[in-house]
C-alpha cells in the first residue's frame, strides 16, 4: 500500500505556485510600467507642443504652413522655408546616400576579403559614432571652400543664361545652401544606413547565396534577386530611421545651410530647416508670440516624423503581404 493520500470524490486540489511565479508577476508590472510611462512621455511630449504653439496656430491658422515671411520685428510668422527648407535637405540627403550606403554594405558582405572586412566595418561604425557638432564644424571649415571653389564657381560659370543649369545654381558661391547641408546630411546618415544594411545582410544564411552561385549566378544577380529580396523589410525601416534622423539634424545643418527664411530658389540657394531655426532662434525668442511660433515648428517636426514613421509601417505591412 502507498502511503500518498489520495483526494477524495468532490475535493477541490490546491496547486502550490511555480517556483518563480512571484519573480514573473513583478517582471511583467515592470515591462507594462515601462512601456506605459514611453506612452505617457510621448502623450505629454504632444500636449506641450500643442499648448505652447496654440497661440501662434490660433492667430496664423493654416497660412502658417504656407507662408514664408518670418519677420520678429512685426510678429509675423510663416513656417513654409523651413519645412520646405528639410523636406528637401533629407530627400536630397538620402538620395545621396542611400545607393553608397548599398554599395558599402555589399562590399562588405559579398566582395571584400575576409582580412579587411572587419577594419572596414569597425571604421564604418566609428563614422556613425561622431558627434553632428563635428561634421558641422568640417562642413564650414573644410567641405564648404572647397565646395565653393571646385563646384559652385565653375557650375556657375558653365551654366547658360536662361537655362536649366542656371536656374538651379543661382546663388552666392560661399559654399553654404541647400546642397551643401544635403550633403553634410549624406555623409552623416550613410555609416549608419550602412551599418544597418551590413547587419541585415549578415542574417542571410550562408546556404542561400551558395545555392545561388552554384547555380552560375554572378555576385551582381545574387545581391539582387537572392541577398536584397531576403533582407527587404528590414532594409526598408534602415532606410527610414537615416530619413528620421536626417529630418530632425540640427547642428550640422545649422552651420552650413545659411539660415535664410525664405524659400529657397536653387540647389546653392540659402535656406533653413526646422531644427535649424529653432536652435538659432529660441534663446533669442523675446516676444511670446515669438516662442510659441517656434514651439509650433517643434510641433510640425513632430507631425512630419509622426507621417514618415506611419509611411515607413505601411510599407513594411506592404511588404510581409506580398
Amino acid at each position: 500500500m502507498s502511503d500518498i493520500a489520495l483526494p477524495e470524490a468532490g475535493q477541490t486540489v490546491r496547486r502550490s505556485a511555480p517556483r518563480g511565479a512571484l519573480l514573473g508577476r513583478i517582471f511583467e508590472g515592470l515591462c507594462f510600467s515601462a512601456a506605459t510611462a514611453l506612452l505617457v512621455a510621448l502623450g505629454g511630449l504632444l500636449f506641450s507642443l500643442v499648448i505652447g504653439g496654440w497661440p501662434a496656430i490660433r492667430k496664423f491658422g493654416f497660412s502658417f504652413l504656407t507662408v514664408s515671411t518670418w519677420n520678429p520685428v512685426t510678429d509675423v510668422y510663416g513656417a513654409a522655408g523651413p519645412i520646405i527648407g528639410t523636406l528637401v535637405t533629407s530627400a536630397l540627403a538620402l538620395v545621396i546616400a542611400l545607393p553608397i550606403a548599398g554599395g558599402v554594405a555589399f562590399f562588405l558582405t559579398e566582395l571584400c576579403p575576409a582580412p579587411l572586412r572587419r577594419p572596414i566595418g569597425t571604421a564604418v561604425e566609428l563614422l556613425a559614432g561622431i558627434p553632428s557638432i563635428v561634421y558641422g564644424m568640417w562642413g564650414l571649415f573644410v567641405f564648404a571652400p572647397l565646395f565653393s571653389r571646385f563646384v559652385q564657381l565653375p557650375l556657375m560659370s558653365a551654366a547658360k543664361p536662361g537655362s536649366l543649369l542656371e536656374s538651379l545654381t543661382t546663388g552666392i558661391p560661399n559654399g553654404s545652401g541647400i546642397l551643401s547641408a544635403s550633403i553634410i546630411l549624406a555623409i552623416m546618415i550613410l555609416p549608419f544606413m550602412a551599418a544597418t544594411l551590413r547587419e541585415l545582410l549578415l542574417t542571410v544564411p550562408a546556404a542561400v547565396r551558395e545555392s545561388a552561385y552554384g547555380l552560375g549566378a554572378t555576385t551582381a544577380e545574387v545581391v539582387m534577386s537572392v541577398t536584397l529580396p531576403y533582407v527587404r523589410t528590414g532594409a526598408i525601416g534602415a532606410v527610414m530611421l537615416g530619413l528620421g534622423r536626417a529630418l530632425g539634424e540640427t547642428m550640422a545643418v545649422t552651420f552650413i545651410i545659411g539660415n535664410s527664411h525664405g524659400l529657397p530658389k536653387s540647389l546653392f540657394d540659402s535656406g533653413s530647416t526646422i531644427a535649424s531655426t529653432i536652435a538659432n532662434e529660441f534663446t533669442e525668442a523675446s516676444t511670446p508670440m515669438h516662442t510659441a511660433a517656434l514651439i509650433a515648428l517643434g510641433l510640425v517636426l513632430f507631425v512630419i516624423t509622426f507621417i514618415v514613421l506611419g509611411l515607413a509601417r505601411l510599407m513594411l505591412r506592404t511588404q510581409r503581404a506580398r
